[in-house]
């Protein structure tokens, strides 16, 4: 059984928070059941999109779908938009911290 989305969302809020980063909601979804996008920079800058995405083992882990090139910005904030359009129950959220890859490899599957 999962958390519902909403309750999963505060929680990542607080854990950016206490890891020293900042994070805030761009797109609420569903509350109970909406997938979950999480969108890493540091700084503003370098933003990095995560899924879970299923495993063999039937474990879902985040995973690094997309990177925003530096020379192209507006093509990640598109990419968003259109991934928010084709499904209005995600949920997008941006967190701002340092070392992206530890703060990932906290979360639950």
């Amino acid at each position: 059984m999962r958390l519902p989305a909403h309750v999963e969302v505060g929680s990542l809020r607080r854990l950016a928070e206490s890891n020293g980063g900042s994070a805030m909601v761009l797109a609420k979804g569903e509350p109970d059941a909406g997938s979950i996008l999480i969108v890493t920079m540091y700084r503003g800058e370098d933003a990095r999109l995560y899924e879970r995405m299923p495993q063999r083992d039937g474990t879902r882990h985040f995973v690094q779908t997309k990177e925003q090139d530096s020379e192209k910005k507006d093509e990640f904030s598109a990419y968003l938009d259109r991934r928010r359009a084709q499904d209005p129950d995600i949920w997008i959220i941006e967190v701002d911290i340092d070392e992206a890859e530890r703060f990932i490899a906290l979360l639950p599957n």
